[in-house]
């Protein structure tokens, strides 16, 4: 049987500036024009990308429906430089709007559009409280896109606490995860890189987080990005500055891992 050729992947960890959607757009644009040139076939961007962080009812203010201006932007973006763009904004819903995660093909066509499940409604000591159900409504399925054969589980940040989304995911036949975020520094000290790594291993598959960087002085991302492999080996991590970083997904390599150490294939739910 013919192996599939990897696939070239690039995360962007970048600052998105809060209600700057074209200037934030324009510098999306120039760090998929670099991805494109040092032979990326999919760039990856944060949560929230177009619109930046607002922790406020003032989100509602920067919301696009699918065929609004910004995605449209994104899908000419993709079909100019032939790649797979990962994108995050905010989605006009009726009522509150939904944290959205979308990917554009090469061909400019939509592979996939996920509505963030698990929203961040928390009360850290010493750290961040926010209620961000209190302005945004939460998505109710899963959604795995097939970017040239290789099967891409979508999630949003704090989805990564919640280890049965990722396994059914996995289920679904997801090859990769991608987990874009806007993770706080205060608990991305302590908790980022162990879930991410948690969330490859016990799949067997390559976990994607791009995260954005800065942020008000509050409450600034913790940036970080990293690319796991599904052994739980980090292939790359962002230093602390804005940046691309690279690697390569191999399905062969998650099918071997999952071969040695079948989780997927040994569970028990009947017994849960």
């Amino acid at each position: 049987m013919t192996s599939k050729p990897p696939l070239r992947v690039a995360l962007a960890q970048i600052h998105c500036p809060w209600a700057d959607p074209r200037g934030n757009l324009e510098r999306m644009a120039g760090w998929a024009e670099q991805a494109k040139s040092g032979g990326a076939q999919l760039v990856v961007f944060p949560e929230l990308c177009v619109s930046g962080i607002c922790k406020d009812e003032r989100l509602a203010s920067v919301t696009e429906t699918l065929d609004g201006p910004s995605a449209a932007f994104v899908q000419d973006l993709a079909l100019r430089l032939g790649l797979a763009v990962g994108f995050g904004f905010s989605e006009k819903a009726d009522g509150k709007p939904c944290n959205a995660y979308a990917v554009a093909e090469p061909d400019g066509t939509l592979a996939g559009v996920y509505r963030k499940i698990h929203l961040f409604d928390v009360a850290v000591d010493a750290g961040p409280v926010v209620t961000e159900s209190a302005r945004v409504s939460a998505g109710d399925r899963q959604v795995v896109a097939d970017i040239d054969g290789v099967r891409l589980g979508l999630t949003i940040c704090y989805d990564v606490r919640f280890p049965e989304l990722y396994r059914a995911l996995a289920l679904a036949g997801a090859h990769v995860l991608a987990v874009p975020a806007n993770f706080t520094e205060r608990t991305g000290r302590d908790h980022w890189e162990v879930l991410l790594r948690a969330r490859a291993i016990e799949n067997g598959a390559y976990v994607l987080a791009p995260s954005q960087i800065g942020g008000p002085p509050d409450q600034p991302a913790f940036g970080r990005t990293m690319i796991v492999d599904p052994w739980g080996t980090v292939l790359a991590q962002a230093p602390d500055e804005v940046t691309i970083v690279t690697a390569e997904i191999d399905t062969d390599r998650v099918d071997a891992v999952r071969r040695q150490i079948p989780a997927l294939a040994n569970r028990r739910p009947e017994t849960y």
